[in-house]
């Protein structure tokens, strides 16, 4: 029942979108928040109308969903992350999959097509191989900790409290990131505060410790690269003496000196410390090198698999030409490379184009090339005619999916095949409904990348009409 936007003695419905539940009411649909999961019972508050849809926090549960399970991380709750820890893994790859389903036949119209079930993730701890943690004069306490009286440092290291940019929480273990992340994290943090160095002011952009970004390969290197807010060289030569000499497991120690306004360091400038200035991941006998500012996909055994089924849908036999769009650092490109007569990687990144290059180097890989620069321009008449019309193209775009222009230029190259891999299914089922004329969906299949999020990850096989 509802009374001033207050609903009571009510059952959690279903997931939603972006991880939310909801709950169907007699005044529509209402999109619920926080540690909530579809079969609990619970008092909600509506905190939010915008047009015909209301949001609500839950005030109070009476009854919790056998769906549940119990949280293993002391900061669920308060980080943004993991936000489905209390969901067993089970329910959580069902309702993954379903959310695929939902978006190909409510999206794409695409109904004709068995959606395979989800490739689980062995691990559902310690499978990132990167993590950004934040400094900051601004620490968020919970309830319990202002409760208990106790004084607290008013710095932290650690993670942004959800939809508070000035305000970070002290993650003091995290389960996203292997040894020796958490150590390396945590012995900076007290090294920091014992030293009395200014934590970073998102609020007045000031301060000197402003963000540490640790990256762990799957070959046992460890990246770190710091990022101090003032160009204090006193203090930035303690701090990097410091990782150097007291963790010998850090393989590539890096930093960076970020005046700007926000943590993004793509533009800055990345000065060595020690050791190698690169990691290396590998994959089958592949070996991709790593620096500091490359892109890699997080979860490399998961990423591995994502991949297999790639290279499995296009069907190579060793006569194919491949065009790998959004090639980034050229990962795909180089896995599929030994299938296929010879691969073109087209990034927007040049220096991404720049690693996708070394890596085949590195691999002995001859038969690709890569480019630089917006595909719409890059991939015209003249490009197709001087590389070749692709039989198989595989495309891997950011969330916000292919823009239509793109779209229109595949459907030109006209290749045999089209490989999708995507990271938002609903951007994916929208540009595959775009090609619908030309292509029919045969095969999808997801892959759970991130355990205990919401996030999923897809490929779709497209071939020909008429081939």
């Amino acid at each position: 029942m509802s009374k001033s936007n207050k609903y009571e003695y009510v059952e959690i419905t279903d997931f939603a979108a972006e991880g939310k539940c909801i709950f169907k009411s007699e005044d529509g649909v209402i999109f619920v928040e926080g540690n909530v999961a579809p079969g609990d019972i619970v008092d909600l508050q509506v905190v939010r109308t915008k047009k015909k849809l209301k949001e609500a926090i839950v005030t109070k549960i009476h009854s919790q969903s056998a769906l549940r399970t119990e949280p293993y991380c002391e900061h669920f709750g308060v980080c943004g992350g993991c936000k489905w820890q209390h969901i067993s893994y089970e329910h959580q790859l069902r309702f993954k999959r379903q959310q695929v389903v939902d978006h190909f036949e409510r999206i794409g119209k695409i109904r004709n097509v068995e959606i395979n079930e989800i490739i689980a993730a062995p691990k559902t701890e310690y499978y990132r191989n990167k993590l950004e943690f934040t400094f900051s004069n601004w620490r968020w306490l919970t309830k319990e900790q202002l409760d208990s009286g106790q004084p607290f440092a008013k710095t932290a290291l650690g993670f942004h409290v959800p939809k508070r940019f000035d305000k970070i929480f002290t993650v003091d273990h995290c389960h996203l990131q292997p040894d020796p992340s958490n150590a390396i994290r945590n012995s900076l943090h007290r090294f920091s505060e014992e030293k009395g160095y200014p934590y970073y002011d998102v609020r007045f952009n000031v301060g000197v410790m402003r963000n540490v970004i640790i990256r762990t390969a799957n070959s046992g290197d460890v990246m770190v690269i710091v990022q101090f807010g003032e160009q204090n060289d006193e203090i930035i030569t303690e701090v990097m003496e410091f990782l150097h000499q007291n963790h010998p497991e850090i393989t590539s120690l890096n930093y960076i000196v970020n005046l700007k306004g926000n943590d993004s360091y793509q533009d800055q400038e990345v000065i060595h410390y020690a050791g190698e200035k690169v990691i290396r991941e590998t994959m089958e006998d592949l070996t991709f090198l790593v620096g500091p500012k490359s892109f890699y996909q997080t979860n490399s055994e998961q990423a591995y698999k994502l991949f297999s089924v790639a290279r499995e849908y296009a069907q190579l036999t060793g006569s194919e030409s491949v065009y790998d769009l959004y090639t980034g650092t050229g990962t795909i490109a180089n896995f599929v490379a030994r299938s296929a007569k010879k691969v073109v990687g087209v990034e927007y990144v040049e220096a991404a184009v720049q690693d996708a290059r070394i890596n085949s180097q590195l691999n002995g890989i001859t038969n690709t090339s890569f480019f630089a620069g917006d595909m719409r321009a890059i991939m015209n008449e003249s490009f197709l005619h001087t590389h070749g019309r692709p039989d198989v193209i595989i495309t891997d775009p950011p969330r916000a999916g292919m823009d239509v222009p793109v779209i229109e230029t595949i459907l030109k190259a006209a290749p045999d095949r089209v490989v999708y891999v995507s990271c938002n299914t609903a951007t994916q089922a929208r540009d595959l409904a775009l090609m619908a004329e030309d292509y029919e969906v045969t095969r999808v299949q997801p892959v759970d990348m991130f355990p205990n999020t919401h996030h999923v990850e897809n490929v779709a096989l497209l071939v020909k009409k008429g081939r």
